[in-house]
């Protein structure tokens, strides 16, 4: 049987080649500050609580944007989109809701595709608090990462598995006990 394919896709600089390289348990993506570093798809064998999947991490996408390279990492990010079982969209809780946000956040409704929206780099309670205003995207909850650490990651996947309600909470819970111990 075939694995499932989770596509990690999102505006450029959002994180989602950190992401990859966490469940990858490697540095397989280049992670840079600079746009257009992730132009190809990259693939991965990930596995979380015993269920084992592909990962595929996918350049920033940029839709107004009519540069041949920006053409060509979006036509890849597509490709990601429709051969993915669910799509991990992560956002920017730094930055709000941006422009390009709301461009891809309709581009994955039209996929009719399971969405877990991530929003990353909530790494202050102001900015986790902020996390709300994703609603208006029209995806759905919002789940706030606060680093990128393979248990605040965990969280994203959370609503994917059965019964998962119990261990999300778990999880929340115990990502906020140990940020106050440190």
């Amino acid at each position: 049987m075939a694995k499932p394919i989770v596509a990690i896709v999102g505006r450029p600089n959002v994180g989602k080649s950190t992401l990859f390289n966490i469940f990858a348990n490697s540095r397989i993506s280049i992670v840079e500050d600079t746009p257009g570093v992730t132009r190809d798809r990259l693939y991965a064998t990930a596995e979380w609580l015993d269920h084992e999947f592909m990962m595929v991490d996918t350049g920033g996408i940029e839709i107004m944007n009519a540069d041949a390279i920006a053409v060509s990492i979006r036509q890849q990010a597509q490709i990601a989109i429709k051969e993915a079982d669910v799509i991990l969209f992560v956002c920017d809780a730094r930055a709000g809701i941006t422009t390009e946000d709301a461009d891809v956040a309709r581009l994955l409704r039209q996929s009719k595709k399971p969405i877990v929206l991530a929003v990353n780099k909530a790494d202050s309670p102001k900015q986790e608090m902020n996390t709300f205003e994703f609603y208006n995207l029209g995806i759905g909850d919002p789940i706030a990462v606060p680093r990128p650490t393979i248990w605040a990651w965990a969280i994203c996947w959370m609503p994917l598995l059965p019964s998962s309600r119990p261990i999300r909470w778990q999880a929340t819970w115990m990502r906020r006990t140990k940020s106050r111990l440190l």
